[in-house]
């Protein structure tokens, strides 16, 4: 029993680098199996490169302003800003 525990463990820090870039891949809208696959052969620098990349996930990218934020810039005075 002891060894199923620590055989986990073991398979689990193995395989943190590559579990990592793949949650990392898909945050930023990537392919979670593409980056995972990449960190066997290069870990840490596939780890760095996605770090560097732009974001392409729309969600992330920023906020939409509300329509009626536009038109009050119309209406506050000059004097008032």
């Amino acid at each position: 029993m002891p060894e199923i525990i620590l055989g986990t463990i073991v398979l689990g820090l193995l395989l943190s680098p590559q579990l990592l870039a793949g949650f990392l891949a898909k945050r930023t809208g990537r392919n979670f199996w593409f980056w995972f696959f990449i960190s066997f052969l290069i870990p840490i620098i596939s780890l760095i490169i996605l770090i560097f990349l732009e974001d392409k996930n729309p969600i992330a990218s920023g906020y939409k302003l509300a329509d009626h934020v536009d038109r009050d810039k119309e209406l506050v005075p000059e004097a008032l800003k």
